[in-house]
């Protein structure tokens, strides 16, 4: 194994990979260095242990579509052609039995093979923290459905058909959970069902994540920064004022409590707590201070 490893810009300064934590890119960074010369590592964990890495740095990755895991416990970078070159007199190939479940695309990125009946399961991985599904790793073009197994934090998903429905909701339930460090389901209906209606009237994945930078930005450290939620930021009656609001450097005390106020009647008068339940009388709010 070569002694010497090089990463790509083009991967370690994406938006992607910076909106990770220091932890999980430090986790990256080690797995690089350790990896074999096709970018397999056989032991994580054992990496995850000396840099004091936690399971979710690791969930986070594939979540990202940075490492591709695989049921045996071994992770193979994903973009390592991409990052190392190795000259055939210096090339080692792997001898783990997972090297012959990936294709090489004309990106130079791994992909799963479609065929892995070897493994009995034409499977492909997704990642959860706790039950928060964070994301998935696709299996060529193919969609997925759920099916946990083992005792691992981590799902094996299924192949299933073209038809199986989108999974924008995915991206964007995980960008919040990042963004605010939260942990909201991206299976809870009311989330899923107000981002497709967006979606449907042409607002794309990228205008949800601008919205969620801009809130963030001017609700965190505030009496509002509890509103940075899907129920809130994603409704038609909001959506498209925040996108297209300008960003205020600073709100003075009163507009702080006026748009607080704002928040708190829109609260009531929805009548809805961030399951979907109705309640009956909304939110008892204390206007005292205003």
């Amino acid at each position: 194994m070569a002694e010497r490893r090089m990463m790509s810009k083009s991967i370690i300064k994406s938006d992607t990979f910076l909106d990770m934590p220091a932890t999980t890119q430090n986790l990256y960074f080690h797995m690089l260095l350790d990896a074999d010369d096709d970018g397999f590592i056989n032991a994580p964990k054992s990496i995850m242990r000396m840099i004091g890495a936690k399971d979710d740095d690791m969930k986070v990755l594939a979540a990202k579509q940075f490492v591709i895991p695989f049921e045996s416990g071994v992770v193979v970078i994903k973009d390592w052609k991409i990052h190392n070159y190795i000259q055939n007199d210096r090339y080692k190939p792997s001898t783990l039995p997972e090297r012959d479940l990936l294709n090489i695309q004309k990106d130079k990125t791994y992909t799963l093979k479609n065929d892995v009946s070897s493994m009995d399961t034409k499977c492909i991985q997704t990642v959860s923290i706790g039950k928060d599904r964070l994301g998935k790793v696709r299996l060529g073009k193919d969609r997925i459905g759920k099916d946990r197994v083992g005792k691992d934090s981590i799902d094996t998903l299924c192949h299933v058909t073209h038809d199986d429905v989108d999974k924008s909701h995915i991206e964007i339930i995980e960008y919040l959970n990042i963004k605010t460090g939260s942990k909201f389901k991206a299976t809870t209906k009311p989330y899923i069902q107000a981002i497709r209606s967006r979606l449907k009237e042409g607002y794309t994945v990228n205008d949800f994540k601008t919205v969620i930078d801009k809130k963030c930005r001017e609700w965190k450290g505030t009496k509002l920064e509890k509103y940075l939620t899907p129920k809130t930021l994603f409704a038609p009656s909001h959506f498209d004022t925040y996108l297209n609001s300008n960003e205020m450097a600073a709100m003075t005390d009163t507009e702080r409590k006026v748009a607080e106020l704002t928040a708190l009647i829109d609260a009531v008068e929805r009548g809805t707590d961030e399951a979907g339940n109705v309640e009956s009388y909304g939110p008892v709010i204390d206007i005292s201070e205003y």
